[in-house]
C-alpha cells in the first residue's frame, strides 16, 4: 500500500483575529495532576444530575413494563403457564408497578431534597 506524501496534522483551531483557546477542548488530561485532578472532581455530573430531579410518570411507566415483561416471560417460560394466563397476570402486574414505582421514587427523592435542604442551610 503506497504511504501517505504529507504528515497528518493537527486541525488549527482558531478564530480570524488569531485567538486560540485551546483550555476546554481536550478530551484527555495533558498531565498527571490533571487526570487526578479530574478523577476527584467526580467525572460526569450528568449522573449526579439526574438524580436531583423528581420522578416523571414516564419513567415509571417504562421501568414498570420492563419488569411486567420479565414477568410474563418468566411465567411462560419457567412456570409453563398459558400464554393468556400470562399476559392477564403481566397486565396485572403492570397497573400495579407503574403507580407503586411512582410512589416510592417520590419518596425517596423528596428524602433526598430534604437532607439536601439541611445540608444547605447547615452551611450557608
Amino acid at each position: 500500500m503506497a504511504q501517505p506524501k504529507n504528515k497528518r496534522r493537527r486541525k488549527r483551531r482558531g478564530t480570524q483575529g488569531g485567538k486560540i483557546d485551546t483550555a476546554g477542548r481536550r478530551s484527555r488530561p495533558r498531565s498527571r495532576e490533571e487526570a487526578r485532578q479530574r478523577a476527584r472532581s467526580g467525572g460526569s455530573r450528568a449522573a449526579a444530575n439526574k438524580k436531583d430531579l423528581p420522578p416523571t410518570w414516564k419513567g415509571a411507566a417504562l421501568r414498570g413494563l420492563f419488569a411486567a415483561v420479565i414477568f410474563v416471560v418468566l411465567l411462560l417460560v419457567i412456570f409453563k403457564r398459558p400464554v393468556g394466563v400470562a399476559l392477564a397476570f403481566g397486565a396485572f402486574m403492570l397497573a400495579f408497578y407503574i403507580p407503586t414505582g411512582y410512589y416510592i421514587d417520590l419518596t425517596m427523592w423528596r428524602k433526598r431534597e430534604r437532607k439536601r435542604i439541611r445540608d444547605r442551610e447547615g452551611t450557608a
